[in-house]
C-alpha cells in the first residue's frame, strides 16, 4: 500500500456538463487504482434517469412497492432505497475503502476536478480545483483563475497525481 493513503479514506469529486467524459475519466482511473486499493464510487443522478432493474424481475417488483430492498447474491448486495441519503449515510453503508470517486454533488465540500471538452463552461470555476481537458479545447480563450489547476484529461496517471495531493479525508467532510 503506498504511504500516503495509510489509515485514510479519502474522497475526490468529478464534475462537468453532460457527456463531457465524467464517467469514462472515473473508470479510467478506477481501473488503475483498484489494482492496489480499495476504490467506493458513488454517482449523483440530479434528475432521477438512471434505471437499475428490469421490469418484471422480483427485485423490481419488491423495489416498486416502495420498501428498503436488499438483493443478496454469492458476487454482490445490491440496496435499492426509495429514500435520499445523506453522504455520511451512504459512505457507512459503503464497507471498507480507501479511495471514493464521486461523480456530480457539487455542494459537497470535496476537491474538485470539473471535465470538459470541445468548451469550458466558466459557471464551473467556482465549484472546481482544477480542470481535466483534452486537445478539442482551446485554453487560450478562457480566463482561468489562478488557483484552477490544468489538467490532461487522457493522461490518467497525471489526474491520479493530483488526487493524491489534493483528495480530501473523509473525516473532514462528514
Amino acid at each position: 500500500m503506498i504511504v500516503w493513503l495509510q489509515m485514510k479514506k479519502i474522497a475526490v469529486a468529478f464534475t462537468g456538463p453532460s457527456n463531457s467524459g465524467k464517467t469514462t475519466l472515473i473508470e479510467k482511473i478506477a481501473k488503475i487504482l483498484i489494482m492496489k486499493h480499495q476504490i467506493a464510487i458513488i454517482k449523483n443522478d440530479p434528475k432521477d434517469k438512471a434505471h437499475f432493474d428490469i421490469e418484471g424481475k422480483d427485485s423490481y417488483k419488491f423495489s416498486a412497492t416502495g420498501a428498503e430492498t436488499v438483493v443478496v447474491s454469492p458476487t454482490r448486495t445490491t440496496y435499492f432505497s426509495k429514500q435520499s441519503r445523506s453522504l455520511k449515510e451512504i459512505i457507512d453503508m459503503l464497507g471498507p475503502f480507501e479511495i471514493l470517486l464521486v461523480e456530480g454533488l457539487k455542494t459537497l465540500p470535496l476537491p474538485r476536478i470539473a471535465i470538459f471538452r470541445q468548451k469550458i463552461d466558466e459557471s464551473y470555476f467556482p465549484h472546481s480545483d482544477a480542470i481535466a481537458i483534452d486537445e478539442s479545447v482551446d485554453i487560450q480563450q478562457y480566463n482561468i483563475p489562478s488557483h484552477i489547476d490544468i489538467l490532461d484529461l487522457n493522461d490518467p496517471s497525471t489526474i491520479i497525481g493530483w488526487i493524491k495531493t489534493h483528495a480530501k479525508d473523509i473525516k473532514d467532510i462528514t
